[in-house]
């Protein structure tokens, strides 16, 4: 009895033991598995961190990528990669030729503006307040040589500046390239000015052919004072008629190391002009200020020179012929194409 007893303890003692043993087992798998989620959960905010600093430095990298650095003739200046408003003070003919609508077209009590563009988009005063910019919210501001560093500093302050170098003012397709650059599009530089060299080819061909070796000059007429300007090879407006359509300057124009000169009536027989390009300094030809300052070409001295007796003067339109401008230079050899080689 006693001995059966024994026993019956031994194995109760057993099973405790076992039971223990399990439960400790237990214990230490739940614990393993705790520890493991844990781990996994550490691994996977360390993950998602390091994927946030990833896009975080990814987004810095945009956020850097949104502007870049480009030398104007006042320094260097920070611009927007991709610029969407863009106001271009004395060149929306580029940007036109470039298809990008400028913000505002500048605009002058005295001079008035660049009609032949024909923008429809608000005119903003050269001659008033820098500060009428602020609400056309510009992006980027590109300036032609008309601004000198004092001003350019003012229009720094409105949005991002970029003052065209003085190095590419006098070659219209370098500055149609440098804006082209400015705005990211080089590519549609290129394409523009393959355009315009085959036009000015076919029509040089066309000039040559019907004008040959006849010497020619530009006048321009100014109305409030009836005065002439004769303009040199060099002008920036004109001097694109002798260096790219291959015309013939007289040799007053061809002597000339300023951009123009102020000649008195009685000179004019003097130019031994052939053809004479003339045009007012401002307005058209049909207002009623300059039809009081052309009669001045109704004068007998006018009348007897050889190019008026031939038929050989021609009146333009001064908007875009007192512009040196791709644009404008492409008009320019449409007047002269029709003026000249289609009779």
């Amino acid at each position: 009895m006693f001995k059966r007893g024994r026993q019956w303890m031994i194995t109760a003692v057993l099973l405790l033991a076992m039971t223990a043993l399990a439960a400790c087992g237990a214990d230490g798998n739940t614990a393993s598995e705790a520890d493991t989620l844990q781990t996994e959960n550490a691994a996977q905010q360390n993950t998602s961190s390091g994927n946030s600093a990833a896009e975080g430095t990814n987004a810095g990298s945009s956020d850097e990528a949104a502007t870049r650095t480009i030398a104007g003739e006042f320094g260097e200046v920070e611009i927007p990669t991709h610029p969407q408003r863009i106001a271009g003070i004395y060149v929306e003919d580029y940007l036109k030729a470039l298809e990008v609508t400028p913000v505002v077209q500048w605009y002058h009590p005295s001079w008035g503006k660049q009609d032949y563009l024909g923008l429809d988009v608000p005119e903003f005063d050269i001659s008033g307040s820098i500060e009428a910019l602020l609400a056309e919210e510009p992006d980027l501001i590109i300036l032609d040589g008309g601004v000198d560093a004092e001003k350019y500093e003012q229009y720094a302050k409105v949005a991002p500046t970029y003052r065209l170098p003085d190095s590419v003012l006098q070659d219209s397709r370098q500055v149609l390239t440098a804006i082209a650059d400015a705005l990211g599009i080089p590519e549609k530089a290129e394409s523009v000015l393959a355009d315009y060299d085959k036009k000015v080819e076919e029509g040089k061909a066309r000039l040559q052919a019907a004008v040959g070796q006849e010497k020619v000059a530009v006048i321009r007429l100014n109305v409030a004072d009836k005065t002439f300007a004769l303009f040199g090879v060099k002008n920036r407006y004109t001097g694109v008629i002798y260096d790219q359509f291959g015309l013939t300057p007289v040799p007053m124009a061809a002597a000339m190391t300023e951009y123009q000169q102020i000649i008195s009536e009685e000179l004019i027989p003097e130019l031994e002009a052939d053809r004479i390009i003339i045009f007012p300094d401002n307005g058209a030809w049909e207002t009623a200020e300059n039809q009081e300052a052309i009669r001045i070409l109704d004068d007998p001295l006018w009348q007897s020179l050889p190019a008026v007796k031939n038929g050989h003067i021609y009146r333009m339109e001064r908007s875009h012929w007192q512009s040196g401008a791709i644009t404008a230079n492409s008009m320019k050899l449409d007047d002269l194409l029709e003026a000249m080689a289609n009779n």
